[in-house]
């Protein structure tokens, strides 16, 4: 996986071993050295979930008896098996990962999970003396980002809340805008102080997480904490919606416009981005 997220699997049960690629120096050469460790382990299997060429690319040349992913790769006319990734049909990511493994294992469909330590939980108890709501307002792209006067309206309807905001370091200042400018004063920064883990161990006791269509969705759909997604420019018939017990989905319907894109973009195409400012709050 890429370097920096490798700490969403720490002391998980069921891994042996996370592999990292470092893309931020020595590209090719990290590229090659993780071939090479993958050839020495002799796996029988390798399931690429990817559709990347960096990932066919490994797959197909791991030495692996038995390969198998999309047919969408570059590589994939190097694997035992290639299925073919269709976004759109309303079927969640899930089900696209089953249909790779689903000729070893079966056609039961399992949802993701993470598994925060003991020690997670006990480095965020002292924020659970409450009841609390958590937040993660940021994305990496903008139209999947609800706009930030939106999640100032947002903490101003739950005033009677103790709210955190949660993300990286680089989040800090959307998060200290929201801060400064909405009348709840029972707001705390999280941002850029809590590990993927601590995180979800926060999230998972919340009264509810209020997320983009962005990772801290898939953090909540992995422990099953309950969540209100919100979707500007993607839509959840892609593929990528919670999947936790207590779920919701907020989004403007009927607009010719969206989905614009299957990853967002840097700014709204049409320059009037309505499928973020014309977000309607339903909190029951």
């Amino acid at each position: 996986m890429r370097k920096g997220n490798e700490s969403l699997y720490e002391n998980h049960p069921y891994l042996k071993e996370v592999l990292v690629w470092d893309k931020k120096q020595n590209k090719l050469k990290n590229l090659f050295s993780l071939l090479n460790k993958i050839r020495s382990q002799k796996y029988d299997a390798v399931i690429n979930c990817h559709r990347f060429a960096s990932s066919g690319f490994l797959t197909a040349f791991s030495g692996a008896k038995y390969k198998v992913g999309y047919k969408q790769n570059p590589f994939s006319f190097l694997f035992s098996k290639s299925v073919n990734h269709v976004i759109g049909d309303g079927r969640h990511e899930t089900f696209r990962y089953n249909q790779l493994i689903e000729n070893i294992t079966d056609k039961t469909i399992a949802k993701p999970k993470l598994y925060p330590t003991p020690i997670d939980s006990e480095s965020v108890k002292d924020f659970k003396k409450q009841i609390y709501v958590s937040i993660a307002p940021s994305s990496v792209w903008y139209t999947k980002q609800l706009p930030k006067q939106k999640w100032i309206e947002l903490i101003n309807k739950l005033s009677d809340k103790t709210i955190y905001l949660l993300g990286a370091s680089n989040d800090l200042k959307l998060c200290e805008d929201i801060k400064m400018n909405s009348s709840n004063k029972n707001i705390r920064i999280l941002a850029g102080q809590l590990s993927f883990l601590q995180s979800c161990a926060l999230m998972r006791d919340a009264e509810m997480n209020y997320v983009n269509d962005s990772a801290p969705l898939h953090l909540a759909s992995a422990i099953n904490a309950p969540v209100t997604a919100y979707f500007c420019s993607t839509i959840p018939a892609f593929g990528f919606g919670p999947l936790s017990d207590n779920s919701k989905i907020i989004e403007v319907k009927n607009l010719d416009c969206r989905p614009c894109g299957l990853h967002g973009w840097n700014a709204c195409p049409k320059k009037h981005f309505k499928c973020g400012n014309d977000i309607s709050h339903e909190l029951h």
